[in-house]
């Protein structure tokens, strides 16, 4: 093995629909907006937010051999992702996400990522055929893990030996799969990023903030975690203590991906060398620009969908 990336992100990369509006909006709502497609998925987000801190990132990911699937990977390889580890499948089709934004936040979303669950372990295989690692000589880098593969590949990476020597960054896909990560709480090189919600949802029980749910974490054996919280205050917890740090006031734009963007933000603070309550807040200021900047940032190469031709 002669190339390293900086990090690995494995997990789901697909493309998203977003419908966002600046109205409030419940069930049964149709007002006008805008409707963009992006390149999305946790472990893709995350690649492109490191992208944007200067890193190269690599995704270990499934893509059909489909238009969409072509299509994305040059999108990505066009933001400085690298795609030369990617798992491609002509029976599988390219996941997909979409989501309602409005006012208040997130609507509802919708996310596909079936063809990622059902190619399992073999997205992992450069990990243990000499491309990135082996069982004898394990990736000794960073990954960023998400909740999208199923429990039980889950499982397995947290005992696999071709994971014991990496620096694991792990972030549910959504609250319905926060529970997934359950396995991976305990490993001794993990660190987990999780919203209240997910949190609470983890320990099953409800939390008053976000420090009250990262001590709850460390207590069930999380090595250490970060717990976000909105605009209230984060907490970063491990068996030593915990820091907390407040978000900047910002008005949000957009929310899909900002979880995704706080996590990449504070892996790059770190691999600069900032720690501790230095890394959280670099990670805080990025991710504020982030939910501020609107959907015309948000709209990559890809652009506006008309409204009558979205599906």
């Amino acid at each position: 093995m002669t190339y390293v990336p900086d990090i690995l992100c494995i997990g789901s990369a697909l493309w998203d629909t977003i419908g966002r509006t600046d109205r409030r909006m419940d069930i049964g709502h149709d007002v006008p907006g805008q409707i963009t497609r992006t390149p999305g998925g946790v472990a893709m987000n995350i690649a492109m937010a490191l992208a944007r801190e200067g890193l190269r990132p690599a995704l270990l990911t499934l893509l059909g051999t489909d238009e969409e699937g072509r299509a994305l990977a040059a999108q990505a390889e066009s933001l400085g992702l690298d795609t030369g580890f990617v798992t491609w499948s002509d029976s599988l089709p390219t996941d997909s996400y979409m989501a309602i934004e409005g006012a208040g936040g997130l609507v509802a979303a919708v996310a596909d990522a079936r063809s990622l669950e059902h190619a399992g372990a073999q997205i992992l295989a450069p990990l243990a055929d000499g491309r990135l690692g082996s069982d004898a000589a394990p990736f000794p880098g960073m990954i960023a893990l998400d909740g999208n593969l199923t429990t039980a590949l889950l499982t397995d990476i947290a005992g696999n030996p071709l994971f014991a020597q990496a620096d694991l960054r792990i972030a549910p896909a959504s609250p319905g799969k926060a529970r997934r990560l359950l396995p991976l709480l305990p490993h001794p090189r993990a660190t987990v990023y999780v919203n209240a919600i997910e949190a609470g949802l983890i320990c099953g029980t409800t939390f008053a903030s976000a420090e009250q749910a990262a001590l709850a974490l460390v207590a069930q054996g999380a090595r250490r975690v970060i717990v976000t919280d909105g605009a209230a205050p984060l907490a970063h917890a491990t068996p030593d203590g915990v820091l907390s740090a407040t978000p900047p006031p910002v008005v949000v734009a957009r929310v899909t991906g900002a979880g995704d963007t706080f996590m990449a933000a504070h892996i790059a603070a770190e691999s600069r060398g900032l720690a501790g309550i230095f890394a959280l807040e670099a990670a805080l200021g990025i991710t504020a620009a982030y939910v501020a900047a609107g959907s015309a940032a948000a709209a990559l190469a890809t652009g506006p969908i008309p409204k009558e031709t979205a599906k």
